[in-house]
């Protein structure tokens, strides 16, 4: 009938950390959604988290709700431009044939930073170390545990994928990363699946961000993305007009719940709910 998920998370806002829920998934069956079931999801999964001591969730929606402590607005960029052409995600601009667009979104077939590779087992900690320095810089961010770390950014086949690069001396310089997150095509002859990767966390300390996030779009497409999403939270906005990302029609809003703040930029954000 009605799904709402939390999991718990420590989450740093202005310099103070709290323990805190990360409330995700409220989905309503279609049929039901005039029975007024959110609002009773919503204060059971409170009295529950409330039951484990925890008083302060963050949350995320697509609907502007007072209090919200930033908007982050959504940016994509196209892989696959035949296939987003033909299931409608985007169409071919005036004087725009397909031939030119292909060319005009074309990728290298390889990654240009030498040393790139997928995330093992063994780099967790320093990657972990990398990562959580780096979201020391803004005002909302989750601040991992190296389990949690592990958990959310191993990379699992369909669901997450991240990449690390070494220097010589065997230290994690850079980390990049993007989640898998498909979607059905309905009414559609050619084709049924809509695949999308999300940009998760990055950091880039020996090549720029932009260069870093072409190899990412690079490594997205050759896992057969079709689409590669990404907000213009933390640093983002460095590289979205360059590498050709398009701004969306949606705004995500975030929100931290029992918690008073004041409104930060999209900027100060660091945050990305899976």
């Amino acid at each position: 009938m009605a799904l709402i998920t939390a999991v718990p998370a420590k989450v740093r806002v202005y310099g103070e950390e709290k323990d805190m829920a990360e409330v995700n998934f409220l989905c309503v069956h279609r049929k039901l959604r005039s029975k007024r079931l959110a609002p009773v999801l919503i204060k059971e999964i409170t009295r529950r988290v409330n039951h484990t001591g925890v008083f302060q969730a963050v949350y995320t929606a697509g609907v502007k709700l007072p209090g919200s402590v930033a908007s982050c607005r959504y940016y994509h960029r196209t892989l696959e431009a035949r296939k987003l052409v033909e299931i409608g995600f985007t169409r071919l601009a005036p004087r725009m044939t397909m031939a030119r667009m292909q060319k005009l979104y074309k990728l290298p077939a390889e990654p240009n930073t030498k040393g790139l590779r997928p995330m093992t087992p063994e780099d967790v900690p320093a990657a972990h170390k990398l990562v959580v320095k780096y979201l020391e810089k803004f005002q909302l961010a989750v601040v991992f545990s190296e389990d949690e770390f592990a958990h959310w950014l191993l990379p699992r086949k369909g669901v997450v994928s991240s990449f690390v690069r070494m220097d010589a001396d065997g230290v994690i310089t850079d980390f990049c990363s993007y989640y898998h997150l498909h979607s059905s095509v309905l009414g559609n002859p050619k084709h049924n699946t809509l695949n999308a990767a999300y940009s998760f966390y990055n950091v880039a300390k020996t090549v720029s961000l932009t260069a870093l996030m072409k190899d990412c779009l690079t490594l997205a497409k050759n896992e057969g993305m079709d689409v590669f999403n990404a907000l213009n939270l933390m640093e983002n906005d460095n590289f979205l007009e360059e590498l050709k990302f398009g701004m969306g029609d949606g705004n995500l809003q975030y929100y931290v719940y029992n918690w008073f703040c004041p409104t930060m930029q999209h900027n100060d954000v660091g945050l990305v709910l899976l």
